[in-house]
């Protein structure tokens, strides 16, 4: 699977993608609390700016705001992108991948990748914590949700109605914890949720902490 498979399907579904989902959170109580625990992390930690890493069109970087985070998205799709301008012009969304993010070190109170690196092979995961704790200030707070499952993906070759290019991977919880204290985090909370009705499998959300005074990864950062 490559970067550009994964962009060329977001595009090609985004309108029908948004339209879809717009309204999904009205009805999942447990990932509301997520978010708001998250966004009450992020308060107690002197706030700062929250980025929506892999928005999509906007819902979530939306529902963010409404807690009252500052937040502002940023996807691979540039067809995703033009959906979440479109629906909320007064936020900011910018085209950028989440491996290497155009932000300086250390500039975000907060980062959320809600349900966008399920197109990631479980042993690619380890350069996304990286840069994760590089943008985070420390103190700052990550928010991860995704498919839960044994490190196993299936092939999707339709959705929203559209031909699709797309590996679907669910991830461990417990190894997904593991990779984040690897990469210098404290893992504050963790959540498995049995699926809705509408779900194949278990989802999981992990809230992690870049710790006060952490250095990089290596070490080099801050002696």
């Amino acid at each position: 699977m490559t970067l550009r498979a994964t962009r060329a399907s977001y595009d090609t579904v985004a309108a029908d993608y948004a339209a879809l989902l717009a309204d999904e959170l009205a009805a999942k109580h447990l990932d509301r609390a997520m978010l708001g625990a998250f966004a009450a992390y992020v308060e107690a930690g002197g706030g700062g700016p929250v980025a929506d890493l892999g928005c999509g069109p906007g819902r979530v970087t939306a529902y963010l705001r409404d807690l009252g985070l500052d937040a502002s998205g940023t996807d691979l799709s540039p067809g995703m992108v033009a959906e979440a301008r479109r629906r909320y012009p007064e936020l900011r969304f910018e085209v950028g991948t989440m491996s290497a993010l155009d932000l300086p070190d250390g500039s975000l109170g907060g980062a959320v990748a809600w349900y966008s690196l399920v197109h990631t092979p479980p042993e690619e995961l380890g350069p996304y914590t990286a840069e994760f704790h590089r943008v985070l200030a420390p103190g700052g707070h990550l928010l991860l949700a995704f498919k839960a499952g044994e490190d196993e993906g299936v092939r999707l070759e339709h959705a929203y109605g559209h031909p699709v290019d797309l590996d679907v991977y669910r991830f461990d919880p417990d190894r997904v914890a593991g990779l984040l204290e690897g990469a210098g985090f404290e893992v504050r909370a963790r959540l498995v949720r049995a699926a809705d009705p509408e779900e194949r499998t278990p989802q999981a959300f992990l809230i992690a902490r870049r710790p006060i005074g952490s250095g990089s990864v290596d070490g080099c950062e801050g002696e």
